[in-house]
């Protein structure tokens, strides 16, 4: 850590740049010079911040997303740990479904393993067998990255702040409970347009998906706001995420799980539809 100790004018300040570049649709300076570039405490009072005024404006959680889990990229911004975001209801996409690129700010395609739990994971030890009895079954899922700070220059700050650099999410088929399904087993093969641009696989993310789950559990868990049954949990990327354009068409592959899809249309484009 440094020793950055930002206030609480600096908190506001920097949810208030954030909010700003996303209604305006105009990337924002990063945030770090408000609230410094490692400073966990206060990048989550941030995101605790835009996610309390989502809230207020009628916003509904419907989950978690976590970051960070591959050890590259950790190393990459000096980080030890992954980073979580909030999923709300209105970043749902159908599978198949069109995304008009216009209402993001500059969009990236990730594919990971979803899980939704049939369970809460707020008591007890929250070891791997409680993680794995509490996933009521896995889906393949796209996340749509998308990063309100202007050319993607974050720190773990600027992106904690950011809820996790997150946008949209898309679930896939078909639904397996982790008795048909070993999510540290699978492959990903993620396309664009039927050309391979991104591949990975289950040991990526901190080593097995179920882990990166554990992490999440324990640390809602630490902070007062646990994991509760159909939640989604978007478990981490499996492979290098993508920039997407419009025109785009992203279609991955998990082995033993199943494929999601998504595309982009220009947002004046008539017709474009799932």
């Amino acid at each position: 850590m440094n020793d950055f100790s930002p206030g609480d004018d600096a908190v506001a300040q920097a949810a208030d740049r954030l909010l700003r570049a996303a209604a305006d649709r105009v990337p924002c300076p990063p945030v770090r010079d408000l609230i410094g570039s490692d400073d966990v405490k206060a990048a989550y009072a941030v995101q605790e911040l835009l996610t309390a005024r989502r809230l207020e404006a009628g916003g509904s959680v419907t989950g978690r997303k976590i970051g960070l889990t591959s050890p590259a990229v950790q190393r990459q911004l000096g980080v030890d740990q992954p980073d979580f975001g909030v999923l709300f209801a209105d970043m749902s996409v159908a599978d198949g479904a069109s995304v008009p690129v216009g209402a993001l700010l500059q969009p990236k395609v990730e594919a990971e393993i979803a899980f939704v739990l049939g369970a809460d994971l707020s008591e007890g030890p929250l070891d791997a067998a409680q993680i794995r009895a509490a996933v009521a079954h896995a889906v393949p899922a796209l996340e749509i990255v998308d990063s309100r700070i202007a050319g993607w220059d974050i720190t773990f700050g600027d992106t904690v702040a950011d809820n996790g650099s997150s946008a949209l999410y898309v679930l896939g088929t078909p639904a397996k409970p982790l008795t048909d399904f070993e999510p540290v087993e699978a492959a990903m093969t993620l396309d664009r347009g039927g050309e391979t641009v991104s591949t990975g696989s289950g040991v990526a993310c901190l080593g097995d998906p179920l882990a990166a789950l554990a992490w999440l559990a324990r640390t809602a868990r630490d902070v007062g706001d646990p994991l509760r049954a159909g939640q989604v949990v978007l478990s981490g990327a499996l492979g290098p995420m993508v920039p997407a354009a419009a025109g785009d068409v992203f279609s991955a592959e998990i082995t033993g799980l199943g494929s999601v899809s998504v595309r982009f249309h220009a947002s004046g484009d008539e017709g474009a539809s799932a």
